[in-house]
């Protein structure tokens, strides 16, 4: 199953240049360096809330920042986001990402798995949801989407089920809701979180001892290799935005806070429609801001002149890319 964002995208190559000497690929950043800008793909444990899993990551790595991408109640496990230090910046491209979640529902009295079924395919599409009780929202009523839903094996009244939704979409109101149109009634008794966008129950995720024990083989042995599989490089949180590829002198405009504008652009992913959230990159594959797109990637590959995104949240370095602009002009892509 997949996503609405999860397809092939074509890149619309406006122009050509060659790579400078400045900035490094992710894959080539140090331990160092990625303790400064990282994401964890922490597998959260039953017990303790987000907010002291990260407390702990915080210890672990001995690090000045660190904060989670959207809250897993306390006995819910998997998939947490952590970024680390400016690796937090990222976190809110990953607040609207979809979801991905395998649970146990428990119905109140007995039904045919054929009728579960049945019923589970009527909220597959946009639903209407109010929040639980228990919640950190408010209880207003709000669609959602649920992108897949299924219900593969039932023992008794225990029902398996696996779903994508939307984010804000809550799995336990949804278990209540099947169990509603059931007429059986029916509560969430279990809950994974399997992904969070980009971000997978893969080879990645980690749990706080793997974590921990990364960090002491490089901190007592010098052995990097476990630490640099689980500190993934900024740009894993951003894998499912539409892109924006930028020349390397219009980089240290945007990292100085600068709008993006069509003379910096080099190419430009197809499906970008105003108002879309984007990541602009460098050529070496180096995420520089998160943006609000202003034209349509038609429009973009366009323009010769004028605004194509609006800086929203800068996430490099000043200092990494030498300042090009011309004097008095400091949109990104008015260079020298």
């Amino acid at each position: 199953m997949k996503f609405p964002w999860e397809r092939e995208r074509v890149l619309y190559v406006k122009a050509e240049e060659e790579e400078g000497p400045w900035g490094k690929r992710p894959e080539e950043r140090s331990v160092e360096e990625l303790l400064k800008a990282s994401i964890v793909n922490l597998d959260k444990p039953p017990g303790p809330t987000s907010h002291e899993v990260v407390s702990w990551v915080k210890k672990i790595l001995n690090v000045k920042k660190a904060g989670h991408s959207g809250t897993l109640d306390p006995k819910v496990t998997g998939v947490l986001p952590v970024g680390i230090n400016a690796g937090t910046k990222v976190l809110y491209a990953l607040l609207n990402a979809g979801k991905e979640y395998v649970g146990v529902m428990q119905l109140h009295k007995d039904a045919p798995l054929e009728k579960v079924q049945e019923v589970a395919k009527e909220f597959v599409g946009k639903i209407y949801q109010r929040p639980p009780v228990k919640s950190s929202v408010k209880r207003r009523l709000r669609v959602r989407e649920v992108y897949w839903l299924e219900t593969p094996e039932k023992e008794g009244r225990y029902v398996l089920f696996r779903t994508g939704v939307q984010a804000g979409t809550y799995a336990r109101k949804l278990c209540h809701d099947i169990g509603l149109v059931l007429g059986t009634g029916a509560h969430m008794v279990e809950l994974r979180r399997t992904r969070v966008g980009p971000l997978k129950e893969d080879e990645t995720l980690v749990t706080l001892q793997e974590l921990s024990d990364a960090y002491h083989f490089w901190k007592e042995y010098g052995d990097d290799r476990l630490l640099k599989k689980y500190l993934l490089p900024v740009e894993k949180a951003v894998e499912h935005l539409p892109k924006i590829i930028i020349r390397d002198s219009a980089v240290a405009a945007i990292v100085h806070g600068a709008n993006l504008t069509a003379p910096g652009v080099l190419a430009v992913e197809e499906g970008i429609k105003p108002g879309d959230l984007v990541a602009l990159f460098t050529k070496k594959g180096e995420l520089v801001a998160l943006a609000h797109a202003l034209r349509s990637s038609e429009e973009i590959v366009e323009m010769e002149k004028g605004e194509v995104a609006d800086t929203f949240r800068v996430i490099m370095e000043k200092g990494i890319y030498p300042i090009m602009w011309k004097r008095g002009k400091k949109d990104a892509g008015q260079t020298s």
